[in-house]
């Protein structure tokens, strides 16, 4: 339970499109992608154009920051957050700059606008916030936009978006349909259970659609990972609703914590974000010893959302520590 795994039976239709799909590997196909790319933008209600298929959302996060930065450049983000964003980011020769967040622990989205300078050249939002799980509406988003220099685009990371409510979580697709500085990176590997086959996909306008294009192998999506996805896309409403369990499974586990004592912030992605301070890698070990892998992330320990019956051992396990910490100092668990 450390990688954020989606541990939900494959989406119907799926292993039929990967047996089918096999019968031609041996075929070029549709190396570029189009017939997916095509089937995004209609689910999207925008142009093809406007949207580039790849393998997962962490290669068009590189592709993107390739695309767009370089040396002497800057990019932004709030931290706590993804832990590959400064690598990704030096990889395409720019400089990350980490923005902390708030003294609630939020992402602190007006210190983000402030640190903009000259050499920016991207701001980087993961919204759901992994590890926090923050979740980050229109209005915030709007309104960081509305802060920021032209020259600077803003990139909303949504690797767990179909996690979050819909009525919280920030529409930055629609975003991107009315401001071109905007740019939106998906993936299949979370929501849809893909995350062996690598596809995701970024929409925003040409202007930064385009380039990524240049830097695309030429098979972009193997057959067998578009297969897939196509086939997710048409189970569309059992992913959402699978997506709602776990996100039921998510928020008991979160209750049966903070009943214990544990902090943990509510969270939009399939993940807990557990602060214990001193105490992380005490109670890493703790899970460990009864069966369970999680990490620390950032200051925090991170669980992903198992099934129900491995949530309930993490809720056991967690009962077992508060118990052992509880002849200790008030707050040894926070």
């Amino acid at each position: 339970m450390a990688l954020n795994e989606n541990h939900w039976p494959m989406l119907p239709g799926v292993r039929e499109a990967l047996v089918d799909s096999l019968g031609s590997v041996n075929l070029t196909g549709d190396a570029l992608a189009a017939r997916l790319e095509d089937r995004l933008a209609a689910e999207l209600g925008v142009t093809a154009g406007r949207v580039v298929a790849g393998a997962g959302s962490g290669a068009l996060l590189q592709q993107f920051l390739t695309a767009h930065c370089g040396p002497g450049s800057e990019v932004l983000h709030t931290w706590p957050s993804f832990d590959l964003y400064p690598l990704l980011i030096r990889n395409a020769g720019a400089e990350p700059v980490a923005v902390p967040g708030d003294s609630r622990g939020g992402q602190d989205l007006d210190a983000l606008a402030a640190a903009v300078t000259d050499r920016t050249r991207v701001v980087l939002v993961c919204n759901p916030n992994n590890p926090t799980g923050e979740v980050l509406g229109t209005g915030e988003l709007t309104a960081l936009l509305a802060a920021l220099p032209a020259h600077v685009v803003l990139l909303v990371d949504e690797a767990y978006r179909e996690f979050a409510d819909p009525a919280a979580i920030a529409d930055a697709a629609g975003l991107s349909t009315k401001d071109r500085r905007v740019a939106v990176v998906r993936t299949f590997s979370k929501s849809h259970g893909l995350i062996g086959l690598r596809v995701g996909y970024l929409t925003g306008a040409e202007e930064l659609v385009a380039p990524l294009r240049r830097t695309s192998p030429f098979h972009r999506v193997p057959t067998v990972a578009q297969a897939a996805a196509l086939a997710a896309l048409d189970a569309g409403a059992r992913m959402r609703e699978q997506c709602r369990e776990v996100a039921a499974e998510r928020d008991r586990v979160r209750r049966g914590l903070t009943e214990l004592g544990f902090d943990v912030p509510p969270s939009g992605g399939n993940y807990l974000w557990v602060r214990l301070g001193a105490r992380n890698q005490e109670f890493i070990a703790h899970l460990a010893g009864h069966g369970v892998a999680v990490r620390e992330v950032a200051g925090g320990v991170r669980v992903s959302t198992g099934l129900p019956h491995a949530n309930d051992v993490v809720l056991a396990a967690a009962r077992a520590f508060a118990a052992l910490a509880a002849p200790q100092t008030e707050g040894a668990l926070r």
